[in-house]
């Protein structure tokens, strides 16, 4: 049996081999930013595909279009898959080790705007369902709502963008249109129980209605969601909702 003395290994000196911890460390970080920048492009494409099964939803409630709700739940079901493999995909990320804050924000910010992005979708096949319970209806669809309707998906497509380019500015506007999605909302309701209390629309529309504002305005909070996470990413600190309105955003440490 051969035995090995320690006195005829050589001394090898770490500082002799800088290279070799260099080339092992290097494919790491290479793997991680090229994993990275996949997962991004997963999530702007999720971020598009939910927006336009939300588009299709709120059409088919203008246009009370049953066969096209009645799609939405199919839509859904993709959304719900890619949901899972984005998850899935970015846990394993933070194991690769990455130092760099910024980095480590870019993977919990995917996270986190994955899961708003599935509640969006949710929000859409509820607004859908409606739709596929309500049938045809002679009851007019207040101006107003519309007006709701369409600036909520301005909201939607704006903080897609944000999150595309990484525009804390683009972020910013669309929390600054919270509130206007607010006053909707509570003008929609006064006129709705005006319209119940006078007999001009029935009680069973008037529900209806309201389901799906509060649908519209649930997806509004997510977008919001999704741009503070934005604004995070960027900036490295927190957006703080206030009772007198959005503010800019305060260090973590304030």
């Amino acid at each position: 049996m051969c035995s090995t003395r320690r006195d005829l290994i050589p001394h090898i000196s770490l500082a002799a081999v800088p290279f070799a911890a260099t080339a092992h460390r290097e494919p790491v970080l290479s793997t991680f930013h090229e994993k990275l920048a996949l997962l991004r492009a997963d999530i702007v494409r999720q971020g598009d595909r939910v927006y336009d099964l939300t588009q299709k939803a709120i059409e088919s409630y203008f246009d009370l279009d049953v066969a096209k709700a009645g799609t939405i739940a199919h839509l859904d079901d993709e959304v719900d898959r890619v949901d899972v493999e984005i998850e899935r995909a970015s846990i394993p990320l933070l194991a690769l080790g990455p130092t760099d804050p910024y980095d480590i924000r870019s993977v919990l910010t995917i996270v986190k705007v994955n899961n708003e992005l599935e509640r969006i979708a949710d929000c859409a096949v509820s607004i859908a369902e409606t739709v596929l319970r309500e049938g045809r209806s002679t009851e007019r669809i207040p101006d107003t709502f519309r007006v709701m309707a369409n600036s909520v998906l301005g909201m939607l497509r704006d903080s897609n963008r944000s999150l595309a380019k990484n525009n804390a500015s683009t972020a910013q506007q669309v929390l600054l249109f919270d509130d206007t999605i607010a006053g909707f909302k509570e003008k929609i309701v006064l006129d709705a129980q005006e319209k119940v209390a006078k007999g001009t629309i029935s009680a069973s529309f008037a529900f209806r209605l309201l389901a799906v504002t509060k649908s519209l305005e649930r997806i509004a909070d997510h977008c919001t969601n999704t741009c503070e996470q934005v604004i995070y990413l960027e900036s490295g600190r927190i957006v703080r909702h206030r009772p007198e309105g959005w503010s800019e955003p305060i260090s973590p440490d304030s």
